[in-house]
C-alpha cells in the first residue's frame, strides 16, 4: 500500500481492518493522510461510521444496504454440507485436514489460507469458481478481497490466534466472513460444522441482522521520525497519539528489528548520519513473508543494510545463492509454501529503488521463480485435495449432459473418459468420491453401459469351457479369474449350493443361462476329481451291511477308522468285501479308505466340501495341509492349533506331535503284521521279530515314515501300541536262545502259506482290541519308564560291573494295546527278562504263553476254564507262599524243557469249531492241524 501519491483518485477498501492489532496501523495512516487529488473514497463496514466522523470532520457517509438476507442453518456435518459452500477454520492443518476428508467423501476442495502467493490463492479460487469443486476451505483470508459464488459458510472452528492471544470471534469478524455467502440478489446461510458448539440466539440474531458494535479506537503510529540518531528514531516512535479515537499501535514487525539492530555494535558504527539512519528503518519496513522468529529476520536486515551501506547495493553473490535454493519445485505443499515465502522477500528487495546493482534482472527472475513456485503448489494442492476425476463428472452431471460409458478390456468403466469404478465378474463397484445424487447420475449412466455387458458376458460364459472356470479353495468359483459364483453348504456335503455373485443388472434368461452353467461345472468338476467317492454315492449293486459301510464312507468322505465299523467289517461276508473292493474301497489294520482320495487335488476338494458344510473356512489349519501332500511327505509335525479333521481330509493320521499319511500307516501294518505272526521255532526269524509277542522297530518302517527313531515311539503310541523295555544284552541273549531251527518241510510250508495268505482287512483284529480302549487318536500309552518299576520287581539287582557304572542300553519291545494290556506282572516277558540261579530263565512252553491276539485270548481263557487249569494267579493263597525272589531253590516247573536243550515250541490245545465253509483261511486252518497229526 503506497503512502503517497499524485493520483486524482484514492480508493481504500477494508477501512475497518484499522482497528487490527497487527496492520491496523498501516491502514490508519493511510486513512488520514493518503489522498487523491480530486476524490479519495473510503470503503469498509458501517462499524467504522462513528469513528471516521470523528476523526474526519466534514466526511459525507453514503451507505449501501445488502440486497439478501442471511439465514442461519444451524450445525451439520461436513459430510452432509450443500454444495457450493466455504468451510472456514483458522490453522493450515485444520484447513488441510477438512480438504482431506471432503475429497474423500464429496470429490474435492479448493483451499485458500493466508500464506499463499496470490498467484496460487487466485488458482484455487478459479478452481471453485469454475465448478471443477463444489466446495472451498480457507482460513479468515476468506473474508477479505474475495467475492465467490457461495451459497453457505460453514465455520469449523469459532476460536483464532490473533498473534498474541487464543480468543473467540467477535459478532463483527463472523459477520465479516459469513457475509461472503450469498451474491447480489441470492440469499446465502450459514452454521457450524459437527465439532463446533452451535452459535447461541444473540450471536445468530446480530449476524443475521447485521447488528455489530461500533470501532471505538484505530491502531495509530507517529508519521513523523527523527532520523538524526538511532535513539532519537526509537525515541519517536514511542509519540502517544493526539486525535482522541486513536491508540498507539503495538510493536510491528519494524520496530522489533530496529530494537535487535540497536544492539549490534557494527550496525551503530554504520549508522552515524541521517541519512544512514533513514535507510536503516526503510530496510526495517521489509516484510517478514517467512514467519520466522524476529530475531533471525533482522540478521537478514543487517546483511542487507552493511551491504547497502558499504556497497551501494546488495552484493550479486549473496542474492543469487539466497534466490538459487529457492528456484526448486520439488517437495510437497510445506516446502514449497516456504519457498515461495523466501522468494517474495527477495521480490520485494528487486523491487526497492538502490537496493540492488541490477534491479530489473532480478525482478524479473524472482517474478519467474515465484510463479513457478505458485503453479506447482496450486498443482499440489489439487492433486492432495481434488480428485479430478470426479470433480469433473460431477461438473457435467450438473450441466444434465449426457453421459457415455465405456467399459475396457480389464473391466475398467469409464463416463465420459473419467474413472467411474471396476466390472468384476457380473458385479460393478464403484469408485470413492461420489454419494447421493451424484451416485444415482453416474449409477444411471452406467447401468445402460452394464446391462448390454452383462448380457454379453453370460452369452460367453453359457458357452465358455471347463478349462475357462475354477473352484478356488475360498469356495469361489472363478470365471477366467474373476468370481461368478459362491459355494455354500447344502443338505448332502458332494452338492453344494451354488449362489451367484450378480448385480440385479443381471436378469432374465441371462440370469439362467449363467446359474445352469455355473451349476454344471459345479457338479462336473466335483465328479471328476472325486470320481471314486461319486461312483460310491451313486452304487445300486450294493445291499445290506457293504451298503451301510458305502454310505459310512461316502458321509466321511472317503476316509474310515475302522474301529469305528469293526462290528460291520466283521460281520461283512466275502461277497460284500468283493463289492466293496471294486468300488476302489481298501481295508486296512487302521482305516477303511479310498486310495485314490489320497492325492493333492482330490484331499483339496474334499477338504472344501467339508469346511462348507461344517462353516469351517475360517479355522486354523484350513488348506495348510495340501502342500504337504503335494510334496509328497509321509508325515509332518503336527500343529495343535489346526482343526483336527483338516489332517483326515488332507489323508493324514493324527497322532500325538506327527501325522502319518494314512496309505504308509497301513504299509507300517504291513510290515508289523509278520512280526507279530511269527513263532519262535520258526525256520526264519523276519528283521524286527522278538518273540512272536513283541517285535522291534526296523530302518524299514523309519524309511517308509519319513521319521526318526523319537518320532515312530510316538507314531506307534499313537496307534495303541505299547513298550516294554529290556535291556541290549538281555535282548541280544534273547534273540541268539530262540535262533531259528530247522522243521518239518510239509509243516514249515504249511506254516509259510498260513502267515502270507491273510491280507489286512483279515488280521486287523489285533489293532481293532489295541484300539478300542483309546479315548482319542492321541496316545494314552504308557512309557517305557512306567514299565521300569515292575521289571525291576522281577529281577534282582545285579553287582557292579565296574567303579564307574555306565548307563545300559535299553532296546524298547512293542506289543498291540488294549482293555487286557495290564496283567503284564504275570506275563512271559516278566518272566523272561528275570534272571535265576545266575542264568535266563528259559522259553515258556506253547501252553503257557499270551494269545497273540483278543480272539485266541478268549478261547484261551475258555481251555483253560474246560480243562480244569489252575484258577488265576491273583486267586491262590500267598500266605505260605515265598516272594519270587525267595524261591531260587524251588525247584523246575513240570512245564518246562531242559534248560541245555534248545527249546520247543508246541500249538495249545484249541476248542473245536465247525468249520465254515466259506473260509478259505478256515480251511487252511484245518488243513494245517491234519498235517501236525
Amino acid at each position: 500500500m503506497p503512502s503517497e501519491t499524485r493520483a486524482s483518485f484514492v480508493a481504500i477498501d477494508e477501512v475497518q481492518l484499522a482497528a487490527d492489532l497487527e496492520r491496523g496501523h498501516v491502514f490508519t495512516d493511510r486513512i488520514l493522510h493518503l489522498r487523491g487529488r480530486e476524490e479519495t473514497l473510503l470503503l469498509g463496514a458501517a462499524t467504522m461510521k462513528p469513528i471516521l466522523t470523528q476523526i474526519l470532520p466534514g466526511l459525507t457517509v453514503v451507505e449501501r444496504p445488502r440486497l439478501s438476507q442471511l439465514f442461519y442453518a444451524g450445525q451439520k456435518k461436513i459430510t452432509r454440507l450443500p454444495r457450493r459452500s466455504a468451510i472456514v477454520a483458522f490453522s493450515a492443518d485444520e484447513v488441510y485436514a477438512i480438504a482431506e476428508l471432503v475429497k474423500r467423501q464429496r470429490g474435492g476442495a479448493a483451499v485458500v489460507i493466508g500464506a499463499l502467493s496470490p498467484r496460487t490463492r487466485n488458482a484455487q479460487v478459479a478452481l471453485y469458481q469454475e465448478g471443477d469443486v463444489e466446495y472451498i476451505v480457507a482460513t479468515d483470508a476468506i473474508g477479505m478481497g474475495l467475492n465467490l459464488d457461495v451459497d453457505h459458510v460453514a465455520f469449523a472452528q469459532d476460536r483464532k490466534y490473533d498473534g498474541f492471544q487464543y480468543r473467540n470471534l467477535t459478532p463483527g469478524e463472523m459477520g465479516q466472513i459469513a457475509g461472503r455467502a450469498g451474491r447480489h440478489m441470492r440469499d446465502g446461510t450459514f452454521g457450524v460444522t459437527g465439532q463446533t458448539r452451535p452459535l447461541d440466539d444473540e450471536m445468530v440474531q446480530r449476524i443475521e441482522g447485521h447488528e455489530f458494535d461500533p470501532v471505538k479506537v484505530m491502531q495509530w503510529r507517529t508519521k513523523v521520525f527523527d532520523f538524526s540518531t538511532i535513539d532519537n528514531l526509537r525515541k519517536s516512535l514511542d509519540m502517544p497519539p493526539r486525535l482522541q479515537g486513536l491508540t498507539k499501535a503495538l510493536p510491528s514487525v519494524d520496530m522489533q528489528a530496529l530494537e535487535h539492530l540497536a544492539r549490534y555494535p557494527d550496525i551503530l558504527e554504520l549508522a552515524t548520519s541521517r541519512e544512514r539512519v533513514e535507510k536503516l528503518w526503510e530496510i526495517c519496513a521489509l516484510p517478514d513473508y517467512r514467519r520466522i522468529t524476529s530475531l533471525q529476520h533482522s540478521d537478514l536486515v543487517a546483511a542487507i543494510y552493511k551491504d547497502i551501506v558499504r556497497l551501494g547495493a546488495v552484493k550479486e553473490d549473496f542474492i543469487a545463492e539466497q534466490v538459487r535454493r529457492a528456484d526448486r519445485t520439488d517437495g510437497e505443499i510445506d516446502t514449497l509454501s516456504a519457498r515461495i515465502a523466501q522468494i517474495r522477500t527477495w521480490t520485494y528487495v528487486s523491487n526497492r529503488p538502490g537496493w540492488l546493482a541490477d534491479p530489473a534482472h532480478w525482478q524479473e527472475k524472482t517474478r519467474e521463480i515465484e510463479d513457478r513456485l505458485s503453479d506447482a503448489l496450486h498443482e499440489r494442492l489439487t492433486k492432495r485435495f481434488v480428485d479430478r476425476r470426479t470433480s469433473v463428472l460431477m461438473k457435467r452431471l450438473r450441466e444434465n449432459a449426457m453421459l457415455e460409458a465405456e467399459i475396457s478390456v480389464n473391466g475398467d468403466v469409464f463416463v465420459e473418459g473419467h474413472h467411474v469404478g471396476q466390472l468384476s465378474g457380473f458385479r460393478f463397484t464403484l469408485a470413492g468420491g461420489t454419494d447421493g445424487q451424484d451416485l444415482k447420475a453416474v449409477e444411471s449412466a452406467v447401468g445402460k453401459a452394464l446391462g448390454l455387458e452383462f448380457e454379453a458376458r453370460a452369452a460367453r460364459l453359457h458357452a465358455a469351457g471347463n478349462n475357462d472356470l475354477a473352484i478356488a479353495n475360498d469356495g469361489l468359483v472363478r470365471w477366467l479369474g474373476e468370481p461368478v459364483a459362491r459355494l455354500t453348504a447344502s443338505d448332502h456335503v458332494m452338492r453344494p449350493r451354488i449362489v451367484l455373485l450378480a448385480d440385479e443388472l443381471l436378469q432374465g434368461h441371462a440370469r439362467d443361462h449363467v446359474q445352469a452353467r455355473i451349476e454344471r461345472f459345479v457338479n462336473h468338476h466335483i465328479a471328476t476329481v472325486l470320481k471314486p467317492l461319486d461312483d460310491l454315492v451313486r452304487a445300486e449293486d450294493l445291499q445290506g451291511i457293504a451298503k451301510g459301510i458305502a454310505y459310512q464312507l461316502a458321509e466321511s468322505l472317503g476316509v474310515l477308522f475302522r474301529r469305528d465299523v469293526a462290528d460291520d467289517v466283521k460281520a461283512l461276508d466275502q461277497e460284500g468285501r468283493a463289492s466293496l473292493r471294486k468300488y476302489g474301497i481298501r481295508f486296512g489294520a487302521y482305516h477303511v479308505f479310498m486310495p485314490a482320495l489320497l492325492k493333492p487335488a482330490p484331499a483339496e476338494l474334499i477338504t472344501l466340501l467339508w469346511a462348507l458344510k461344517n462353516d469351517a473356512l475360517g479355522l486354523p489349519g484350513y488348506g495348510d495341509l495340501i502342500p504337504a501332500l503335494a510334496a509328497g511327505r509321509t508325515s509332518i509335525v503336527t500343529d495343535h492349533s489346526f482343526e483336527r479333521n483338516f489332517y483326515r481330509l488332507a489323508g493324514f493320521r493324527f497322532l500325538g506331535k506327527r501325522a502319518v499319511r494314512i496309505d504308509i500307516l497301513e504299509r507300517l501294518a504291513d510290515l508289523i503284521r509278520p512280526l507279530l505272526q511269527w513263532k519262535p521255532g520258526s525256520p526264519t526269524r523276519p528283521d524286527g521279530a522278538y518273540d512272536g509277542r513283541r517285535f522291534m522297530t526296523t530302518p524299514a518302517m523309519l524309511s517308509i515314515l519319513g521319521a526318526t527313531a523319537d518320532d515312530i515311539e510316538e507314531i506307534l503310541k499313537g496307534l495303541g501300541y505299547r513298550a516294554d523295555s529290556v535291556t541290549a544284552d538281555e535282548a541280544s541273549a534273547h534273540l541268539v536262545s530262540t535262533a531259528p531251527t530247522p522243521a518239518q518241510p510239509a509243516a514249515a510250508a504249511v506254516e509259510d502259506a498260513t502267515s502270507e495268505e491273510p491280507k489286512a482287512d483279515d488280521t486287523a483284529t489285533a489293532v481293532e482290541a489295541s484300539e478300542t480302549g483309546e479315548a482319542s487318536e492321541t496316545s494314552a500309552a504308557p512309557s517305557a519308564g512306567e514299565e521300569a518299576p515292575a521289571e525291576a520287581e522281577a529281577a534282582p539287582a545285579e553287582p557292579a560291573a565296574s567303579e564307574e557304572p555306565q548307563e545300559e542300553k535299553r532296546v524298547l519291545l512293542w506289543r498291540p494295546g488294549g482293555r487286557n494290556d495290564q496283567p503284564q506282572r504275570n506275563a512271559g516277558p516278566r518272566r523272561e527278562q528275570a534272571p535265576r540261579e545266575g542264568g535266563r530263565r528259559p522259553e515258556r512252553q506253547g501252553d503257557d504263553r499270551r494269545p497273540q491276539n483278543a480272539q485266541n485270548r478268549g478261547e484261551g481263557r475258555r481251555d483253560r476254564k474246560e480243562q480244569g487249569d489252575r484258577p488265576p494267579r491273583n486267586d491262590r493263597p500267598r500266605q505260605d507262599r515265598p516272594e519270587r525272589h525267595d524261591r531260587q531253590d524251588a525247584a523246575p516247573r513240570q512245564d518246562k524243557g531242559n534248560r541245555g536243550q534248545p527249546q520247543r515250541f508246541e500249538a495249545k490245545p484249541r476248542k473245536e469249531k465247525p468249520l465254515d465253509p466259506d473260509s478259505p483261511f478256515a480251511k487252511l486252518a484245518a488243513l494245517k492241524e491234519q498235517l501236525k497229526k
